[in-house]
């Protein structure tokens, strides 16, 4: 396989349970040293979409390739050569670190020098060698995390499929799991995770937005930011900010307003002009006795774009 070559590559996936189609015709493609994320809300379709491209679910239709295995014909072939993290802590509560590492080596088919070599890489690399006596149930969330991304490695797969893995780990573990996340790119791991973190999904090389098991929108961060958003946003400062959101909530141009890091963000209706609005707001405050500062069109974040884009397509 060259560097050209995708270490992911996935044509109109489909998974239907019974009449409910939780993915439907998605394609995913990702290159061997890139971070590919699948961000959606719960209950989008990201998790059923990473087994089946893991092997662990079989399709109902579509291709899958994942390095240079068919994954519809020939999942097990596939085994050694990626690593799975799955959104809940699976190995061995009652085990400790360094006999659940073991465990899973051997389960690999690493023996003798190869298993001792790759175990203290691991203990080593997953900052886990001070907690390897320690019992797996009793390590913090974000350790349990890097022990379950331990055992994904020990084999030294291809391709990494990490589900939801900093769900509910602090931030100072998150940014720490992110940083490895980029060490393992950086050594030619083809990584497909899926996230619901908008701020994670920033780090992510190129993104998928999911919704009801469909794609909506796909493209690095920077190209989805630069997207026209369809409902414009407006940013103010206004010490009188409560007083005022009460009133711009009834004006039929406002589709929400949301306190955002000292300011109010007001997000208008599709089609509405900016200006116009700008004047109802400055007409306001003379009217009402209000002081607000001068309203401008708001960078957009990536949570903005996400919102335009579900909306647009439940339209």
């Amino acid at each position: 396989m060259n560097d050209t070559t995708p270490v992911i590559l996935a044509e109109d996936l489909t998974r239907r349970f019974g009449d409910f189609v939780a993915v439907d015709h998605i394609h995913v493609t990702v290159q061997p040293g890139e971070v590919f994320g699948l961000l959606g809300a719960n209950g989008a379709g990201k998790t059923t979409a990473i087994r089946m491209l893991c092997g662990m679910l079989p399709p109902t239709a579509g291709r899958i390739r994942v390095a240079d295995v068919d994954m519809v014909q020939h999942a097990r072939r596939a085994r050694g050569r990626i690593g799975y993290v799955a959104q809940r802590f699976s190995l061995y509560g009652d085990l400790t670190v360094s006999e659940n590492l073991k465990l899973q080596a051997g389960l690999y088919g690493l023996t003798g020098a190869r298993q001792r070599e790759r175990l203290i890489w691991a203990l080593a690399h997953l900052e886990l060698t001070d907690r390897k006596d320690a019992m797996a149930r009793a390590l913090p969330l974000g350790y349990q995390r890097r022990l379950a991304l331990a055992a994904a490695l020990l084999h030294e797969p291809r391709v990494l499929f990490l589900d939801e893995p900093t769900s509910g780990v602090d931030p100072m573990a998150r940014q720490r799991f992110w940083e490895l996340i980029y060490e393992l790119a950086d050594d030619g791991i083809g990584i497909l995770v899926t996230t619901h973190y908008m701020d994670e999904a920033l780090f992510c090389d190129r993104l998928s937005l999911m919704q009801a098991g469909r794609i909506v929108a796909e493209g690095t961060p920077d190209e989805l930011l630069r997207q026209p958003l369809p409902t414009p946003i407006l940013e103010l400062n206004s010490p009188d900010a409560a007083r005022f959101e009460q009133l711009a909530q009834t004006w039929p141009e406002v589709r929400e307003i949301v306190p955002h890091a000292g300011q109010l963000r007001i997000r208008l209706r599709a089609g509405m002009d900016t200006s116009t609005v700008i004047a109802k707001i400055h007409a306001a405050a003379v009217e009402h006795k209000l002081t607000v500062g001068v309203p401008h069109l708001a960078t957009p974040e990536l949570e903005d774009v996400f919102v335009a884009v579900l909306e647009e397509h439940e339209a």
